[in-house]
């Protein structure tokens, strides 16, 4: 199941973690969020995100 949980500290900073998105459709699920939450001052891509582009890749080169 995919979801997006969203986090706000007690002083105010957001959060967003995607789950069960495979490549960069984390970032096209998760956009509409960001920009209503503000500027973007971090990422932490997860290795599911990596381990699919890296295959991407693969596959197109064959």
């Amino acid at each position: 199941m995919k979801t997006i949980v969203i986090m706000i500290a007690p002083d105010g900073q957001s959060r967003l973690e995607t789950n069960g998105y495979i490549g960069s459709g984390c970032r096209q699920a998760s956009r509409f969020l960001e920009e209503a939450l503000g500027q973007t001052t971090s990422e932490q891509r997860k290795d599911v995100f990596h381990q699919v582009a890296t295959e991407q890749q693969q596959r197109a080169s064959e």
